[in-house]
């Protein structure tokens, strides 16, 4: 049975045209995120190191672009966060490319977060108050928490911006989604010191190249243990 005061509730807060509206909106920033991290010429891929380098010479004011650009890249995933973070070491070092990086990453993942959460989750939560399997797995996640956010941000199974759109749609608190994201950090600053190594340090690229990989791998194995967990948990639940 339908819960009749969500249904009030959501009846209140928006209109048809509205949601309908907000629908399109998220559907269009989802899909341009994967239409441009399918098919983005490999031209802007190799230009990202010389607009980071035009970055640097403009001082702090190149510090914000190159931090409001990661914002972006997190949000709409135009390009791998990795080349970002790659390009950062190269250009600004271990720590100025690791902090520039970290705050750019979080700030577009916060903001894609929100973006999912205040558009489509009011959708979401009208389906789940008429499915009470759906509605025992959204417990389930909600009281995981941090956790899977941290299992999905290592695991390279889903892009990060389509992550970010994902556990908006679910009952995840503001605080465990940002807690959880911080797992995506150690990764980015493997990426930043690849950075800083050079050409000169192939080996040493691909010693941590491969740990990141091998990481990734280990992440998505529990990652499937665990959503099966909760599957099977919710299931049981309902």
């Amino acid at each position: 049975m339908s819960n009749p005061s969500l249904r009030g509730r959501f009846s209140a807060r928006s209109n048809p045209s509205s949601r309908k509206f907000a629908g399109l909106a998220l559907a269009a920033i989802i899909i341009l995120a994967i239409i441009t991290s399918l098919f983005l010429p490999h031209s802007l891929t190799a230009s990202v190191k010389t607009l980071t380098e035009a970055l640097r010479n403009l001082g702090p004011l190149g510090w914000l672009i190159f931090i409001l650009v990661e914002a972006a890249i997190a949000l709409v995933g135009i390009l791998p966060a990795s080349l970002l973070g790659i390009a950062a070491g190269a250009v600004y070092g271990i720590t100025g490319g690791f902090i520039t990086s970290a705050i750019g990453i979080l700030l577009g993942a916060i903001i894609a977060f929100s973006l999912s959460r205040s558009l489509a989750r009011p959708l979401i939560t009208h389906f789940i108050g008429n499915s009470p399997r759906v509605r025992a797995l959204d417990d389930l996640l909600t009281q995981d928490s941090w956790r899977l956010v941290a299992l999905l941000r290592v695991s390279p199974i889903m892009p990060f911006s389509l992550t970010s759109y994902a556990l908006g749609l679910s009952g995840i608190s503001i605080r465990a989604y940002t807690l959880g994201t911080l797992a995506s950090l150690p990764a980015l600053l493997g990426y930043v010191v690849i950075g800083t190594l050079g050409d000169s340090s192939l080996n040493s690229q691909s010693l941590i190249h491969n740990s990141l990989l091998i990481l990734g791998a280990a992440a998505t194995l529990a990652l499937t243990i665990h959503l099966s967990k909760l599957l099977s948990r919710a299931l049981k639940s309902a």
